[in-house]
């Protein structure tokens, strides 16, 4: 079970370290194998080691599924014009979607991850207000299949690729007829899931305390049957939010900017409201990394600073140590 931390690979961050050989000693000090990295938008920086990597994060657009269409009325009614499209993805057509993959698949495989991680899911700002959706499970899971069999298609398969819930349409890990449907449509020999516990714990609203989390959790599981078994990795941390989208949500909030840039960053603060990648700190969720039994496990926790990223990742590491699951 190799343990990492989520980590933007870009020099603002990784000059928090002082270098590699520093951030190599507070892996270790925290008990972590090395770190899933993401794309930061710049190059990869040149002292970052190859050796610190276990695993990397495909970079995404959260609404993607009308460009990839070339839905124009959808995007004309989203983003006001094609010109303001073209600046928000920059370019036009199914192709700068699959321009952007390629380009980072290839960050990760030249930087030697085990495994890339894809998220499977389509929302627009619209929707993470008002929670109705514009699109099926089907329609995202279908098109996703047939972007991730474009991007794989001849790539040799020396990484395993991973595919990611969230709480949004696509893959959501809630009914098993529609994880198999994805699981189904990859032609890839080394696939699998990343569960991230809490998006799926965001699925449910009703979920009060971290206790009720891990109940849903192994729900969930059961459910799945043997499909559990395509569980390769954990985004791990916990979110208990169920109240805060019982009262903000169903709705678009007043004040909203026209623009679709100033409207995408007045909605960062709202999805970070519902989804917290907080620490666990329920012993409870060591018997379910048992369970799981896992080959990667990310400590995917929210952090500005390094300092706040140790004391976090510290946090739920100690968590797991008193929930009797030990490093060997």
């Amino acid at each position: 079970m190799l343990h990492s931390v989520n980590l933007p690979l870009c020099e603002s961050v990784l000059a928090e370290y002082g270098g590699p050989e520093e951030l190599r000693r507070e892996l270790e000090t925290l008990g972590l194998d090395g770190v899933e990295g993401i794309w930061g938008g710049e190059d990869i920086p040149s002292g970052f080691s190859r050796a610190l990597l276990t695993g990397y994060h495909l970079t995404f657009f959260p609404d993607w599924l009308d460009f990839y269409r070339g839905d124009r009325a959808a995007l004309e009614r989203k983003y006001g014009s094609l010109d303001a499209v073209r600046a928000f993805y920059g370019g036009e057509g199914a192709e700068t979607l699959l321009a952007l993959y390629r380009d980072d698949l290839a960050r990760a495989r030249s930087l030697g991850a085990k495994y890339v991680v894809f998220h499977v899911s389509d929302v627009s700002i619209e929707e993470g207000y008002t929670y109705r959706w514009l699109h099926t499970d089907e329609e995202v899971i279908d098109t996703s299949v047939e972007i991730i069999n474009l991007l794989l298609r001849d790539v040799p398969p020396d990484f395993e690729f991973l595919v990611e819930n969230q709480w949004w349409p696509g893959l959501t890990f809630t009914e098993p007829e529609k994880t198999a449907r994805l699981l189904d449509g990859i032609d890839y020999p080394r696939k699998g899931i990343m569960l991230d516990t809490g998006h799926l714990m965001n699925a449910n609203p009703r979920i009060r305390t971290q206790a009720d989390g891990i109940a849903y959790i192994r729900e969930m599981l059961a459910r799945h049957g043997g499909l559990s078994r395509m569980i390769r990795g954990l985004h791990l941390h916990q979110s208990v939010s169920g109240a805060y989208v019982r009262r903000n949500t169903g709705f678009l909030p007043p004040g909203l900017p026209d623009d679709p840039v100033g409207q995408f960053v007045q909605s960062y603060a709202p999805i970070q409201q519902i989804d917290r990648h907080r620490p666990w700190t329920n012993p409870a969720v060591a018997e379910l990394l048992a369970e799981i039994a896992p080959a990667y496990v990310t400590h995917e926790l929210a952090a500005a600073t390094r300092r706040e990223r140790f004391r976090a990742v510290r946090r739920q590491m100690r968590t797991i140590e008193r929930g009797g699951l030990c490093r060997g």
